[in-house]
């Protein structure tokens, strides 16, 4: 459903409840006015967003898919605000399954824009382990800087740590080719 459909429904609603109220029916009006205070929260956050991301808490990553993609054309079905975190979403699920696939996702989210400093933080702490994967250490370390000053309540402290490990360890290994596919580490 549009999303500008929604706002016109809860008009409707707080209408009726007013002319409800109006002629002394008080029970029915204040149940229609929370009606249409549910009606225009989910203006702000879509359902599906909202489902998704407690499929994702709970770790079942298909159900959260299924949920996202049933949003078919996001720019019509969320507020604009939400356009960056469907990106993020999108790009948490496809982390699980590709990483290298899930770059775009990243970055589409961050050129959207992300309201929440945590979320910032994830986003770019994901795009380093991307750029780690592509041996592309100068780019990495720069998203983890943006993802350590993006974490002002350290939520993130930890992985930044590990990733930032990570990361020394991949000045100090080095593979080399032996023989028949086989590989060493110096």
């Amino acid at each position: 459903m549009p999303n500008f459909i929604r706002i016109i429904i809860a008009g409707l609603i707080l209408g009726t409840a007013i002319t409800l109220i109006v002629f002394s029916f008080w029970g029915w009006g204040i149940l229609l006015i929370f009606i249409a205070i549910l009606v225009f929260v989910t203006f702000i956050f879509n359902e599906r967003m909202l489902l998704a991301q407690w499929y994702l808490r709970k770790e079942n990553m298909d159900k959260a898919e299924t949920t996202l993609l049933s949003i078919k054309n996001y720019e019509r079905e969320l507020y604009k605000g939400q356009y960056g975190y469907y990106n993020l979403l999108m790009g948490l699920i496809e982390s699980r399954r590709s990483p290298m696939k899930s770059e775009k996702f990243f970055k589409k989210s961050l050129s959207l824009g992300l309201t929440m400093d945590h979320n910032i933080a994830l986003a770019n702490l994901s795009l380093a382990g991307v750029e780690m994967g592509k041996r592309n250490k100068r780019e990495a370390q720069r998203l983890l800087k943006e993802a350590e000053k993006a974490d002002k309540n350290k939520l993130l402290a930890d992985q930044i740590k590990m990733m930032k490990g990570q990361m020394s360890m991949l000045d100090k290994t080095q593979q080399v080719r032996g023989g028949k596919g086989s590989y060493r580490q110096f």
